[in-house]
């Protein structure tokens, strides 16, 4: 059993099919044997994405710093919620404890641990896939902003072509553990 450590918001976001993705990618991530780590919230994407793992008897493993716990609504109903210090320690204990990265449709705090686990990656500090579920096309145009930082010389190739992407959890799923 792989974990797949996914980045998402805590905002439910305005596109009703973001709310659909997080719920079918926790299907997914289950039916296909493997485990979910995550934030630890209760509420917006990430709830919902957790809520529809463990409705399929999937197991979530939630990582919340003490000064979250009230604000983001931690989600007491996980299989675990580990409570660490700050977020430094979160982002540590989820990249630990993880088999892949995957990143669904989010905002800044998406977008930093995200980029971190790849900048991780980038650096030699770990080989695990890294991906991007491309919802509704939300993702598209920074996927396309990464590929214009090929073009103009300041990423290459291969660094780039190490985050996969797709549009359903299915084909992202086969991508990163084929």
């Amino acid at each position: 059993m792989a974990s797949i450590c996914v980045y998402l918001g805590s905002r439910r976001g305005e596109d009703p099919s973001f709310m659909a993705a997080a719920k079918h990618f926790g299907q997914c991530l289950t039916e296909r044997g493997h485990g979910l780590v995550y934030g630890g919230a209760s509420v917006g994407l990430m709830g919902a994405l957790a809520d529809a793992t463990m409705a399929a008897g999937g197991e979530v493993t939630g990582v919340m710093p003490h000064h979250l716990i009230d604000r983001e609504q931690a989600h007491t109903g996980l299989t675990q919620l580990i409570r660490v210090a700050d977020m430094h320690e979160r982002k540590a204990q989820m990249a630990q404890r993880a088999d892949a990265f995957v990143m669904l449709p989010g905002g800044i705090g998406t977008f930093e641990e995200f980029f971190e686990s790849w900048t991780w990656r980038y650096l030699g500090l770990h080989e695990k896939p890294i991906g991007v579920l491309d919802t509704s096309g939300f993702y598209r145009p920074l996927l396309d902003f990464l590929d214009s930082t090929v073009a103009q010389g300041f990423l290459n190739s291969g660094t780039r072509a190490s985050v996969v992407s797709a549009t359903t959890p299915e084909e992202l799923l086969d991508l990163l553990l084929s």
